[in-house]
């Protein structure tokens, strides 16, 4: 069984070890343990580790770093993961997931297939996303560092994932009959292409390019592959 951290268990006077007594010790009562599920503890440290990649990027941050930054010791992060490593790359899919979670989301409040695909544009390029694309980029370039099985498949997840995403949008407005395709593999494959491209482009400025132009490169993108249907 995996010893407790300091921290993790609380004791009240009545319960210490005896000192220098004769008779056994006195177990911890459960209503008065405070240790924190294993999950609970993880998430925390991977919350922790999100804002760290953000700022300095993956290769830079350490488990100090994330120890100080979760308000724990590093023993208690070395406890819970197996390596540095292992917690950028759960805190790198936890914010990419949460990211992309959140646009599907607004999407899937829009009335037809046409708006999600310009909510997504909108969501995708805004003052606030540089942040989300340099994580993006990191994870990207993790998976060519001969990273562990576990990262490569959770990262081929996360790029199948995005891709469903764009083709469900496109597919919507298919069948709401406001446009057609009979492409819409290449569509999609397209689609996230340019995000990427743009993306890069918005972060190291050369050339310059803003958020509306980005969304415009991409609204017209949409315009030319999906063919607006004629009204009846």
């Amino acid at each position: 069984m995996a010893p407790h951290h300091p921290e993790d268990v609380g004791m009240t006077a009545a319960e210490q070890p005896r000192q220098g007594g004769k008779g056994p010790r006195r177990a911890v009562a459960a209503r008065d343990r405070t240790r924190q599920p294993t999950e609970v503890r993880r998430r925390l440290i991977v919350d922790a580790a999100v804002p760290l990649i953000a700022e300095r990027g993956y290769k830079s941050v350490g488990v100090r770093d994330v120890a100080a930054a979760a308000g724990v010791s590093v023993g208690t992060v070395t406890y819970h993961f197996d390596s540095v490593q292992e917690v950028l790359s759960e805190a790198m899919v936890l914010h990419i997931e949460q990211y992309y979670a959140a646009l599907s989301e607004a999407a899937e409040h829009a009335t037809s297939g046409a708006e999600a695909l310009r909510l997504l544009v909108d969501a995708l390029f805004t003052e606030d996303t540089d942040r989300h694309w340099r994580m993006w980029f990191d994870f990207w370039h993790a998976g060519e560092q001969g990273t562990d099985e576990t990262f490569a498949r959770g990262q081929a997840d996360r790029y199948a994932a995005w891709h469903r995403q764009i083709r469900a949008l496109a597919e919507r407005g298919v069948a709401d009959g406001e446009f057609s395709s009979d492409d819409l593999d290449g569509f999609t494959a397209r689609f996230a292409a340019l995000a990427d491209g743009l993306a890069l482009q918005r972060l190291r400025q050369a050339p310059p390019l803003t958020t509306q132009e980005a969304r415009h490169h991409l609204n017209r993108f949409i315009e030319r592959e999906l063919v607006p249907r004629s009204p009846a």
